[in-house]
């Protein structure tokens, strides 16, 4: 599992979501997140000047990359020592969505982003998405994927999102090299990242209260420990090519 993570050819494939936030937020609105909650560009993870023009307090963030020979080592190498995740009920720490549908890895970003922390209790009640993770909360991750393998709605919705980017959508059989990989808070206030194709959720720090997955500390043990790790390819040419995304309030 760890040397081969990736959804199998023969499996149900989508078409990539475009990374946009407005389809982000078109998607998981059509599904039931309230429209005071959606996603927006983070420009810079340095520049307090452009942090300062996202919405908070950040509830998740996306980070968007290419998946590199760099990135795909240190995943084995972690990967490795770990075992396979079993969690599920209401006392997991974080719902975790294993991959099993090709090309949804930002469709598994999104749901990572919505499903946890304060975020999950502002769903509409009711909503497909609501009877969908409370469907999923009591299963275990192969039985959780399946569930999202065969879900009507999610897949409507999804096929609904992916068209309406800036750009023409590419073939569902095309496989592309842009990964998704959520940030998000708990309830117990720590910092996890979700990645639909690794074992498992993992725990990257403790955050305190105040902080949100904007902050610094939360910047240092997610996205930018990321990007430093990409930095120090052996050859010193690591691809930083990214994109970050924040889940928020919306203001009107």
């Amino acid at each position: 599992m760890a040397e081969n993570p990736d959804v199998p050819r023969s499996a149900k494939a989508f078409v990539p979501l475009e990374n946009n936030p407005e389809v982000m937020s078109h998607l998981m609105h059509q599904l039931g997140l309230p429209e005071t909650l959606g996603f927006t560009d983070v420009y810079s993870i340095d520049e307090p000047d452009l942090l300062a023009l996202v919405p908070r307090p950040s509830h998740a963030l996306l980070l968007v990359f290419p998946v590199s020979q760099r990135y795909e080592a240190g995943r084995i190498a972690e990967d490795t020592e770990l075992p396979e995740y079993d969690g599920s009920g209401p006392d997991e720490p974080v719902m975790w969505f294993k991959q099993t549908i090709r090309n949804a890895c930002g469709l598994i970003g999104l749901l990572h982003a919505v499903s946890n922390g304060v975020v999950r209790d502002q769903v509409l009640p009711g909503s497909d998405l609501d009877k969908l993770l409370r469907e999923a909360e009591p299963l275990k991750p192969l039985a959780r994927a399946d569930l999202l393998y065969e879900s009507k709605a999610l897949e409507s919705a999804h096929a609904d999102a992916a068209v309406k980017g800036d750009t023409a959508a590419p073939d569902a059989s095309q496989d592309v090299d842009l990964h998704f990989v959520a940030f998000v808070k708990d309830r117990q206030n720590r910092l996890w990242e979700l990645d639909g194709r690794r074992k498992g959720p993992l725990q990257r720090g403790q955050l305190s209260p105040d902080e949100d997955v904007l902050s610094d500390k939360a910047l240092d043990l997610g996205p930018r420990r990321f990007l430093r790790k990409e930095a120090e390819g052996a050859d010193g040419a690591g691809d930083l090519r990214f994109s970050l995304v924040s889940l928020g309030p919306v203001f009107t």
